[in-house]
């Protein structure tokens, strides 16, 4: 949720940020409206309960011949009263309908839309074969590694079976980034897959994101594209303790997503498919350190990228591609031989307030006032990667090369057929 205070101090850079993702910047100005009618009608409420609380005073010190008639005009008041409240909250509804409608304001991303982002650097070289190369599912099938045929029979399409050393290299992946975030100062968790309305509204993936997330109509729960939703409701409601620096946690879950609009896209392997795991990065920090947090996710994406060994390029994602919580966003896309084009594999997120402001996550500062947290989030490994170090580590006669950082848990230096 947008600060208030920032659209009342600072309007045109809000504005600016609607027009830089596309969207409508007269929403800022119906905010500001409402805003001022919010408080119209609180002062309005404020003078009728004072002018009531008088009236009371005014009745107990009445003669028995005087108060009826008084008894009479406090009703009218109560009514008065009651219906200026009314107002108020109605007034108060709309000024919440304005801020959930605004995305969070961009902080130095470029303008545009999806295609319009900014690569801000190449790392590692592609690789040239001198054979003719074969995409990950050509690679992982004669190998053993994935059976898509199983999967679809079981749960239709876009299901799988990872199998043997598939099942072993995304295991090994997982724990090799659960190791770095450890050894980074994570806290490991495990968290719910499930979540209640009000925690996936917190997060804002159900502004824009609704027809992605799977719904349990009978129970009211959500099933979680990723555990930044559970990650992000888990101080819901509480002032956490920042004096020591940020908290820190991973994330290591099952992920659901129905893929709503992708009909005919990569409709072939493990690259768009409706459950996946992943580790996720979150952070909880004091908003003037989340610049400083974001560098650190993204460095800590680095080197699990460098340690599978697959060339990549990070990209600074333009402001109409962010999602409505997040003000910044870099991706990490590895090169996909197969396709002749990078994919994304990772993107790390800096949501600064606009999260914690809507689940009411707060610290104390150094004067013991309440303040809201900055929360930030960045992907450390996911089932998708397997695509991207298959097909980068192949060899002309269909095996694959383990990299080395990955060897202990696969047990194995090539995958052969």
């Amino acid at each position: 949720m947008i600060d208030l205070k920032l659209v009342r101090e600072n309007p045109d850079h809000v504005r600016n940020s609607q027009v830089a993702r596309g969207e409508d910047p007269a929403l800022v100005d119906q905010l500001l409206a409402a805003d001022e009618a919010r408080r119209a009608a609180i002062q309005a409420a404020d003078e009728l309960r004072g002018e009531q609380k008088a009236f009371g005073k005014k009745i107990g010190q009445a003669s028995p011949e005087e108060r009826p008639a008084l008894l009479e005009g406090s009703n009218e008041l109560k009514a008065r009263v009651k219906e200026a409240e009314a107002r108020e909250a109605e007034a108060a509804a709309e000024v919440t309908r304005l801020q959930t409608a605004i995305p969070n304001p961009i902080e130095g991303a470029p303008a545009g839309g999806e295609e319009d982002f900014i690569v801000l650097e190449h790392v590692g070289e592609i690789p040239e074969f001198d054979f003719e190369v074969k995409d990950h599912l050509d690679l992982a099938e004669p190998l053993g590694l994935i059976d898509m045929k199983r999967g679809t029979k079981i749960g239709g399409a876009r299901f799988y079976y990872l199998t043997g050393d598939g099942a072993w290299m995304q295991l090994g992946m997982l724990m090799l980034a659960a190791q770095k975030a450890r050894e980074a100062g994570f806290k490991l968790m495990i968290p719910p897959v499930l979540v209640r309305p009000d925690i996936m509204q917190g997060t804002g993936f159900l502004d824009e994101h609704d027809e992605e997330i799977y719904y349990l109509e009978r129970d009211d729960m959500y099933l979680v594209g990723t555990s930044e939703v559970a990650l992000a409701g888990l101080h819901k409601d509480e002032i956490i303790d920042l004096s020591d620096g940020p908290l820190l946690y991973a994330g290591w879950s099952s992920c659901f997503r129905r893929e709503a609009g992708s009909y005919g896209k990569d409709t072939k392997g493990i690259l768009r498919v409706h459950q996946f795991d992943k580790l996720e990065m979150f952070a909880y920090c004091k908003p003037e350190d989340a610049e400083a947090m974001h560098q650190k996710l993204l460095g800590l994406e680095r080197e699990m990228l460098a340690a599978v060994e697959v060339p990549y390029r990070i990209i600074d994602v333009a402001a109409g591609d962010l999602g409505s919580s997040a003000a910044r966003k870099f991706d990490t896309e590895a090169w996909v031989p197969s396709q002749g084009t990078y994919r994304e594999l990772t993107s790390t997120s800096n949501c600064t307030t606009f999260q914690a402001r809507r689940l009411a996550t707060r610290y104390r500062d150094e004067d013991g006032k309440t303040q809201i947290a900055a929360t930030l989030n960045g992907t450390l490994a996911t089932t998708r990667w397997l695509v991207a170090i298959l097909e980068n580590h192949q060899q002309a006669d269909g095996s694959v090369v383990v990299p080395e950082a990955l060897r202990p848990w696969v047990g194995k230096d090539v995958l052969k057929p």
